[in-house]
This record gives structure tokens, C-alpha cells and sequence, in this order.
């Protein structure tokens, strides 16, 4: 099975990045202190502090695997060329929603950089791909539980 691309901007890479080499140049440290530390408790069978740092010494492992695999798939989106006006991964867009009469804006980002609380959401995201492709004036029809919600796109940066 081929592996997939893992979209993501150059900050998101960055970050990614960062926090790779913080937990195999920190964690990692940290992680074999306490279970040299726990050892010297005695029987491991019955030491609680051993079991709770090698089960934090798997998941920071875990994690490590997981950011290496989505560094090497890869697949960086330059947002500095995107079309003026129209919908793309990287662009802020002001929609109104017709069925809350409100506007939002959004911002179009790959699945790995999702942040709902500042609306960052996905282009993979019904909402997201509704809206990729789409100008101002358009109208992008979402497909949700209850029906079908239209947003009116307001303005692209």
C-alpha cells in the first residue's frame, strides 16, 4: 500500500519538525531518567513509577514514528502562488452562511494543521472542499446532517 501525502503548509513542516527534534533531543532524555530513576526502586514487578515511565517512554516513541512518517509524505503547499480571488489551500475566506445569517471566515489548510477553534479547517472537510475552486459572488452548497447549508463567498485572500 503506497503511503499518503500528508499536506501541509511551510510553517506547519516547521513546527513539525521542531517538535520532532524536542522529543528525540528532550523527551527521550527525560523519559530515560525517570525509568533509570524507577529502577532503583527494586522489584519491578510491583513498581509503579516503571510502568507509568516506560508506558510514556512508548507514547513519546509513538509520536516519534508518527511525525517521521508525515515528514517524509510530505507534500508542501506554497500558498505565495495562489490565484487572486479564488478558493485554495492557504487562502482565508469570508463566507456568509444563509441558514445562520452570519458571516465566518475560514481558513483552508491540509488535515494535519486543522484548528477548529481558530477555523482553520480542512480541505478534505465538507465545508472545505465545498469552497475549493470557488470565486467571489459563488455559492458553495455544503452537504450536512440536516440538509444543505449555502455559503456565499465573501471575500478570498
Amino acid at each position: 500500500m503506497a503511503d499518503k501525502e500528508v499536506i501541509l503548509s511551510k510553517k506547519g513542516y516547521k513546527e513539525l519538525e521542531e517538535k520532532l527534534n524536542y522529543l528525540k533531543d528532550v523527551k527521550r532524555h527525560e523519559v530515560a531518567s525517570k525509568i533509570k530513576a524507577a529502577r532503583e526502586f527494586g522489584d519491578l514487578s510491583e513498581n509503579a513509577e516503571y510502568d507509568e515511565a516506560k508506558q510514556e517512554q512508548g507514547f513519546i516513541e509513538g509520536e516519534i514514528r508518527e511525525i517521521e512518517y508525515k515528514l517524509k509524505n510530505a507534500v508542501i503547499f506554497d500558498d505565495t502562488n495562489k490565484a487572486s480571488g479564488v478558493v485554495s489551500l492557504g487562502s482565508d475566506v469570508k463566507v456568509y452562511d444563509t441558514d445562520f445569517d452570519e458571516e465566518v471566515v475560514y481558513t483552508i489548510v491540509g488535515s494535519e494543521e486543522v484548528d477548529l477553534d481558530n477555523n482553520k479547517i480542512s480541505n478534505e472537510s465538507p465545508i472545505g472542499s465545498a469552497l475549493l475552486g470557488k470565486k467571489v459572488g459563488e455559492i458553495a452548497k455544503v452537504q450536512v446532517p440536516d440538509g444543505i447549508v449555502d455559503l456565499k463567498i465573501l471575500e478570498v485572500k
